[in-house]
């Protein structure tokens, strides 16, 4: 009874911990133009894995989505930095920050996380290959969904993660079809950014 009690207040204050990923904020931002957590990042990349993974019966589908919640937990202490914004591997300081993330749990679990985390950061399995896919699908989905800022770099984006799309012909589906929607943001910043400049001729 004594070990229960020990576990219900470790888990209990590691939830406490993790509950600032729901602050930590993407550079993405949803269609009523509020910026994205990446909580609700991770929560959706689990429903589009859901989705998926039915496809995939010789995959375990637990493991994607434990996977899928699991990948970002360490951006709960340094914050999420953008693709275009790294100019080195953010792995070693995410490994660190998870780490210390994990110290409330029981000794089993820091380590099976530790692990998990790693098995995706390092794409060392199958179910990591197809969450490293669905992630950055989903990030672009989100990209051109959301109310978006000029600062998005959308002609970055149709390079970003291609790496991880040669699975199969459904994978790479997906991701020609939301790369097609980024070549549209493309084509309407452009229109939008030569009407600016005629107006502003015109005014002038």
């Amino acid at each position: 009874m004594e070990s229960l009690d020990k576990d219900i207040f470790e888990i209990l204050d590691f939830l406490r911990r993790v509950e600032g990923l729901k602050s930590t904020l993407r550079t993405s931002w949803t269609q009523s133009g509020r910026q994205e957590s990446t909580a609700e990042h991770s929560w959706r990349l689990s429903l589009f894995a859901m989705l998926v993974s039915r496809r995939y019966p010789e995959l375990d589908a637990l493991k994607i989505l434990t996977l899928c919640i699991i990948h970002d937990l360490g951006e709960t202490i340094n914050g999420d930095i953008s693709a275009p914004e790294q100019v080195s591997s953010k792995s070693e300081q995410e490994r660190r920050d998870m780490i210390d993330l994990l110290r409330p749990l029981p000794l089993e679990m820091r380590e099976e996380f530790l692990s998990l985390w790693e098995e995706y950061e390092y794409a060392k399995s199958p179910e990591a290959r197809m969450v490293k896919a669905l992630d950055k699908i989903e990030t672009l989905l989100q990209h051109v969904q959301g109310d978006v800022s000029d600062n998005v770099d959308f002609t970055f984006n149709l390079g970003y993660g291609s790496k991880y799309m040669g699975i199969d012909a459904f994978i790479h589906g997906l991701r020609s079809a939301v790369d097609a929607e980024t070549e549209n943001c493309l084509i309407a910043r452009s229109h939008k950014r030569n009407l600016e400049r005629g107006k502003r001729k015109t005014s002038s």
